[in-house]
């Protein structure tokens, strides 16, 4: 169970946004302390990491940093691996403190019975060529050539070549085939409370007809909003650069 006040973001694509995007996450981390009990990073936190033995990417350290403080202060942080920064390990569980999960992480937080995923290959027709794509992307063996057949130099320049045409992306579809896909999932999940999405950048809070909720903490990349759950309430909000940022919009249990 992740206790309130829990925190969620998601797709700040470190590594590509400018220093200014990334001063700012990192002070919304540091405004943390002392705050949150928890936080979730629904994934696509930078725009690639990967773990070598020895290695990572060194650009955004400041981020695993603040997040590692925060760790030690006893929040505790989950990591919900998005499509760019799937290959997570040891570094991050161990070093940071984090809970690194590669899928949907499905319990309580806050009393609230969540889903927490970040939604990318969901959409039946759009996410039809990832799909075809994303097992030889996570295969072991893949993987592994990645890792002992490419100098660490190399294959970051690989990875951030080829990942631009998604992390400049923001669904064409304002973020409508997900919703629909959530819609769904809530309508057959009777155990759910809530549901939380992110990779479409599109940010959204939405109390469905039978009650339960659809959210999305949209991308820090394009603009600093956020999600934040207590047990009584979810909200959208917008870091500003107090503790506190504006809040947007608010659901009540």
């Amino acid at each position: 169970m992740l206790k309130a006040p829990c925190y969620i973001v998601s797709d700040a694509h470190l590594g590509v946004a400018s220093p200014q995007i990334e001063r700012s996450f990192v002070s919304f981390l540091r405004g943390l302390s002392g705050e949150a009990k928890s936080l979730i990073i629904n994934g696509d936190l930078f725009d690639f990491w990967f773990e070598w033995k020895t290695v990572i990417p060194r650009r955004s350290f400041r981020a695993l940093a603040a997040l590692a403080e925060l760790s030690d202060e006893g929040v505790e942080i989950l990591w919900v691996a998005g499509n760019h920064d799937c290959w997570g390990g040891d570094i991050l569980r161990e070093d940071v403190g984090v809970s690194y999960n590669v899928g949907p992480w499905e319990g309580s937080i806050a009393g609230w019975k969540s889903r927490i995923e970040h939604g990318d290959g969901l959409r039946d027709r759009e996410d039809r060529g990832y799909r075809m794509i994303r097992p030889i992307m996570r295969n072991s063996l893949a993987i592994k050539a990645f890792r002992t057949l490419l100098h660490p130099d190399w294959a970051s320049k690989l990875a951030q070549g080829s990942s631009n045409a998604s992390r400049t992306y923001r669904a064409r579809d304002e973020g409508r085939g997900l919703r629909e896909y959530a819609k769904r999932q809530l309508e057959s999940a009777k155990d759910l409370d809530l549901l939380v999405y992110g990779h479409s950048h599109v940010a959204a809070l939405e109390k469905m007809e039978n009650g339960r909720i659809f959210a999305n903490a949209g991308s820090w990349l394009d603009a600093p909003t956020y999600l934040r759950l207590t047990d009584e309430a979810i909200e959208l909000r917008k870091a500003d650069g107090s503790a506190e940022g504006v809040c947007l919009d608010s659901l009540y249990r």
